[in-house]
């Protein structure tokens, strides 16, 4: 099985080819390519290859699948004998990708 540990805005993923994961949300079309380049380590059989932060010559290629909202998160504060009652709500925004491929290009050491 081959799948990489990625990072894209501070989180890191786990992308294996063929699935789909959920990032933070950036602007961007269903069916566009993105090319995910901080690749933190790569498996593939066995072979484990971590980087020092990143892997040389990695790269994880995907497409957007949709732009999605995650689960409602409601916000309730409270300050007893006082009178102060503030609900407030949100839902983050995620985009979905298709890990497409991993690929690690041989560099010359």
């Amino acid at each position: 099985m081959k799948y990489a540990i990625v990072e894209d805005g501070g989180k890191q993923y786990k992308a294996v080819e063929g699935a789909t994961i959920e990032v933070d949300y950036f602007p961007a079309e269903a069916g566009e390519p993105v090319d995910l380049e901080r690749v933190l380590m790569v498996v593939d059989d066995g072979k484990v290859n971590v980087g020092q932060p990143l892997v040389v010559g990695a790269k994880v290629q995907a497409s957007v699948v949709s732009q999605v909202k995650g689960p409602k998160i409601v916000v309730f504060r409270y300050k007893p004998k006082k009178r102060i009652r503030r609900k407030t709500g949100h839902r983050q925004k995620y985009t979905r990708l298709q890990i497409e491929s991993i690929s690690l290009e041989a560099t010359k050491g």
